[in-house]
């Protein structure tokens, strides 16, 4: 099997086999190179857009995630554009809501113009300013110096020092809380934790309220980001939903004493599979299920019970790892039953982080932390304006206490 490294090598050396192939037809035909480099820079437009389009719907090309996802792909149409090797056919791709609009080549722009706001979209992608000057150029014929687009994009800066201070609400029933591992590059490249506090506000908004990049997940590192959000203004949270990290509990406790916590019942499932044949596996997560799906705290503890004691001879090591007395198992029977299949897990931020990462492995790594930050917070920022106006599941019924 070859490593991702050398297959994206292999790839490289291939395009470059084409093109130099092509470049050398060009030459015996007497033809300008600046055709071949016109032709090359239409098929890249056309590539990025659709990956634009792509990473807009959240699934690939005939992708059966794509099914029942409320938008889809629906067509294009041409568009014409000017650059410095001569004009390119665009072929704009539509969704079929009328939602998506490109960064590559904005509506209604047929110059360079407005290449400004271009340049500031690229750099919150992650993009240095010196791989974005080398784009810009090449693509519109328009030369900007590595620190002309610096200049531009300080208004970047601004914008994540702004997410980061931003007042929250004084309330947010639900927050939960997750880490994902990216690369990111120091001295050298290395594997850190992303932590992401995501909250559902009274009228069942979601939002991210913060995230930090640390060399590994910590229950410090958490209660360094409670204290910031106590001091931009939240006052009270109902609950908190982790996964098992060890401590967790009591950090978020030390901020917030009179908020509950919950621990993720899927993240527990999978770690009691672990010592679990898979044979039978299915078995022993089905009569799991009973346990955190139960219409009572008390039925659950005795579905609990029930599964102990059905177990205990052929897996005995269940017994250590569920401890009927832990009060981080059954905190989410205390809120509303309307939301409940929402809160004993974490898989509403899990599917964030998944999404964060599908994106950054288009990158691969980046150059240093502030370049990762601004592409996190440029995630954060369309995610937070996409659900501002949309009720999660259960809480539209809500009038929380």
């Amino acid at each position: 099997m070859l490593s991702d490294k050398t297959k994206h090598a292999r790839e490289k050396e291939l395009l470059m086999n084409h093109f130099t192939t092509n470049l050398m037809e060009i030459l015996y035909q007497g033809e300008s190179i600046d055709e071949l480099i016109r032709k090359e820079i239409e098929k890249a437009v056309n590539e990025l857009l659709q990956t634009e389009l792509t990473a807009f719907l959240d699934y690939e090309k005939y992708d059966i995630l794509g099914y029942g996802s409320g938008n889809s792909r629906n067509g294009r149409y041409e568009r014409k554009l000017q650059t410095r090797f001569g004009e390119i056919t665009v072929l704009m791709p539509r969704d079929r809501k009328g939602e998506f609009s490109a960064v590559t080549v904005p509506p209604y722009k047929r110059s360079t113009e407005d290449l400004g706001e271009i340049i500031i979209k690229f750099y919150q992608k992650g993009m240095t300013t010196r791989e974005i000057a080398e784009l810009i150029e090449s693509m519109y014929g328009a030369h900007y110096s590595p620190q002309t687009i610096s200049n531009l994009t300080q208004v970047m800066e601004e914008q994540v020092k702004a997410f980061h201070t931003r007042p929250t609400q004084a309330y947010y029933p639900v927050i939960y809380l997750d880490a994902t591992w990216l690369h990111v590059r120091r001295d050298s490249v290395a594997k850190e934790a992303l932590h992401v506090l995501l909250g559902i506000d009274e009228e069942g908004h979601k939002e991210i309220l913060d995230y930090a990049i640390y060399p590994s997940e910590s229950c410090v590192n958490y209660t360094e980001l409670f204290r910031g959000l106590k001091e931009r203004g939240l006052e009270k949270v109902d609950l908190f939903v982790s996964d098992g990290l060890a401590g967790i509990r009591d950090a978020c406790l030390e901020v917030f004493p009179a908020s509950m916590h919950q621990s993720c019942w899927v993240h527990l499932s999978r770690n009691l599979g672990r010592y679990v044949r898979a044979k039978d596996r299915k078995e022993v997560l089905d009569a799991l299920k009973k346990v955190y799906r139960a219409d009572t705290v008390e039925q659950a503890r005795e579905e609990l019970t029930i599964f102990l004691e059905t177990f205990k001879k052929r897996y005995p090591k269940l017994q250590d790892k569920l401890n009927q007395d832990d009060p981080s198992l059954f905190s989410f029977f205390s809120m509303p039953k309307e939301i409940r299949s929402s809160i004993y897990t974490t898989n509403l931020l899990e599917g964030f982080n998944k999404q964060l990462k599908r994106y950054t492995k288009r990158k691969e790594q980046f150059p240093n932390e502030d370049s990762l930050d601004r592409f996190i917070c440029t995630i954060c920022l369309e995610y937070n304006k996409k659900f501002s106006s949309r009720v999660h599941k259960g809480f539209g019924q809500l009038v929380m206490q």
